[in-house]
C-alpha cells in the first residue's frame, strides 16, 4: 500500500520543486495543492491523507489553522510543518498541537526524505497498535493480495491486516508458528500487498541449503573464482534486487553463515565470490521458523543480533486448533480447488464433526492431506468417516460445543454459515460484507434473500 502524501503550500516553485525531490526518491502518490481552503474542505468530506506536509504561513487558512483541521477531521494523518522562519517558539506550538516534525527552509532532499520515512513508519506502527486494540474485524486494502488465505477468524483477519501494514515498509518481517500454519503462504501474500509485487519472489529453504554452497549460492561468483567457475554467475542476492527473498526455516541456519547473512541485512552489500569490490542491493527479507527463536539465542545457537534485525515485524500464525472455526471453510476450499470428476457435494457430518475435534498437530497441511485423500477414496460420494485416517478417527477429541447440526453437512450450508458470519461481524452492513467475501453486493442480496435475511 502506497502512502498518500499530500504538499500544501501556496509557493507553487517549492511545490514542483517538492514533487520532482519526492518522485525521485521512490514517493510515488504525492498529491499538491497551494490553497489551503481546498484541503480543508477534502478533509470535511471524509478525504484521507497518510503525511501532510504543511506550509505554517498561507492566505485565507494558516498551516496552524490547518494542522488543527487535520487533528480533528483525520487524527491518523500525520503532518509534518514547514516554514521560512525558524523559531523555537512556533515549533514548539507545532508539536503540542500534534505535528510530527518541524522543517526550516531551504530544505534539503535528505532531510525531507528522512522525515517523510520516518513519519511514514511512525504511522505505521500506530495503525498497528490500534488493530491489537480494536475489537472490530479490520478490512483490507488490498484483498486480492491475501485472497489465498483462507479464513473467517478475527484474530486471523488482524494478523493480515497488520501483514499488509508491515508490508507498505520495507522492514525485515518474522513470521512464526507451528509448521503446517501457511507462513510461506502469508510471505507471499505480504510480496503481493507490497511495492515490490512486480518484481522478483525468492523463497529459499535454509535447512535444506548445503552450508559448503551457501556463500556460491547466495553471493554468486565471478568466472575463474574457482576451480569450475567458467562463467559468471548471479545469487540469490542479485537476483532478487529490489524484490522479496523468503528465508524459510530460519532457525536451522548455522550460527557461522548467520553471521554472513546478517552483514547482508546491515549493510545492503555483498561481494561475490573472487571479486574485489562490493555490490549493493536492495530487498525486502522475509524470514520464517516454527522454532523458538530466543530459546535458541539462549543455547548460543542463533544471534541476538540478526534476531532483532529480522525482527522489524513480527507475525505469529496460530495454529489450526486455536482456529477451528476455519476448519469447515479450508475443507470447502481443499474441495473446490480438487477435480471436479471427483471431488464430492457434501461431507456428512459424522466426518466433520470428527475434521472438527482432532487437534492437528500438522495443522493446515495436515488438514489438506487428509482432505484430498479422502476425496479420492470417495470417488464423488459425501465424505464419510471411512474416508478418513484411522488415526484421525481414534484420536477425535468430543466436541465441547455443538457447531453443527445433525445430518451431512452440504458445502453450501458451510457457505451459508460463513456469509451470516461475516455479515454479523460487519454488524449488517452489506456493502461491508460484501466487499469482505469479495462478491458483488447484488449476489450478496441474493444470497441473503435465499437465507430468509432481509
Amino acid at each position: 500500500m502506497e502512502s498518500h502524501i499530500v504538499v500544501i503550500d501556496d509557493e507553487v516553485d517549492f511545490l514542483d520543486s517538492v514533487r520532482r525531490g519526492l518522485i525521485t526518491s521512490g514517493f510515488k502518490k504525492v498529491s499538491l495543492e497551494s490553497d489551503p481552503m481546498v484541503i480543508a474542505q477534502s478533509l470535511e468530506a471524509g478525504k484521507e491523507y497518510d503525511i501532510a506536509l504543511i506550509d505554517i504561513t498561507m492566505p485565507r487558512l494558516s498551516g496552524i489553522e490547518l494542522l488543527e483541521r487535520f487533528k480533528e477531521l483525520s487524527p491518523q494523518t500525520e503532518c509534518i510543518m514547514v516554514t521560512a522562519i525558524d523559531e523555537a517558539r512556533v515549533a514548539v506550538e507545532c508539536l503540542r498541537k500534534g505535528a510530527y516534525d518541524y522543517l526550516v527552509k531551504p530544505i534539503s532532499k535528505e532531510d525531507l526524505v528522512l522525515s517523510l520515512s520516518r513519519a511514514i513508519e511512525r504511522k505505521r506502527l500506530v495503525d498497528i497498535l490500534d488493530i491489537s486494540k480494536s475489537n472490530d474485524v479490520p478490512s483490507l486494502r488490498k484483498p486480492d493480495a491475501f485472497a489465498e488465505i483462507v479464513t473467517s477468524d478475527t484474530l486471523m483477519f488482524k494478523i493480515l491486516k497488520e501483514a499488509e501494514l508491515h508490508a507498505q515498509s520495507n522492514v525485515p518481517i518474522l513470521i512464526s508458528g507451528e509448521t503446517g500454519t501457511g507462513k510461506e503462504l502469508l510471505a507471499r501474500a505480504i510480496h503481493r500487498a507490497s511495492t515490490r509485487s512486480g518484481k522478483r519472489y525468492t523463497p529459499i529453504n535454509m535447512d535444506a541449503l548445503d552450508s559448503n554452497l551457501f556463500s556460491a549460492e547466495f553471493f554468486g561468483h565471478i568466472k575463474g573464482a574457482f576451480t569450475g567457475a567458467q562463467t559468471n554467475r548471479a545469487g540469490y542476492l542479485e537476483e532478487t534486487h529490489r524484490g522479496t527473498l523468503f528465508l524459510d526455516e530460519i532457525g536451522n541456519l548455522s550460527v557461522e553463515l548467520q553471521g554472513k547473512l546478517l552483514r547482508v541485512l546491515q549493510d545492503g552489500e555483498f561481494i561475490k565470490i573472487g571479486a574485489s569490490r562490493p555490490q549493493q542491493v536492495d530487498i525486502r527479507f522475509i524470514a520464517a521458523t516454527n522454532a523458538d527463536l530466543e530459546k535458541l539465542i539462549v543455547r548460543k545457537r542463533f544471534r541476538k543480533d540478526l534476531f532483532y534485525r529480522l525482527r522489524g515485524g513480527w507475525l505469529h500464525l496460530p495454529p489450526l486448533r486455536q482456529r477451528k472455526d476455519d476448519i469447515p471453510l479450508l475443507v470447502d476450499h481443499f474441495i473446490q480447488s480438487a477435480d471436479a470428476r471427483f471431488a464430492p457435494k457434501e461431507v456428512t457430518h459424522e466426518a466433520l464433526v470428527l475434521l472438527y475435534n482432532y487437534a492437528w498437530p500438522g495443522n493446515i497441511r495436515e488438514l489438506k492431506s487428509v482432505v484430498q485423500s479422502a476425496i479420492n477414496l470417495s470417488q464423488g460420494a459425501p465424505i464419510a468417516p471411512g474416508h478418513l485416517p484411522d488415526h484421525l478417527v481414534q484420536k477425535s477429541s468430543p466436541r465441547k460445543r455443538g457447531v453443527m447440526d445433525d445430518g451431512p453437512v452440504a458445502l453450501q450450508e458451510v457457505e451459508k454459515r460463513h456469509i451470516l458470519k461475516i455479515y454479523d461481524q460487519a454488524e449488517k452492513n452489506k456493502s461491508e460484507t460484501a466487499r469482505l467475501l469479495e462478491i458483488s453486493l447484488s449476489t450478496l442480496h441474493r444470497k441473503l434473500e435465499s437465507y430468509g435475511v432481509a
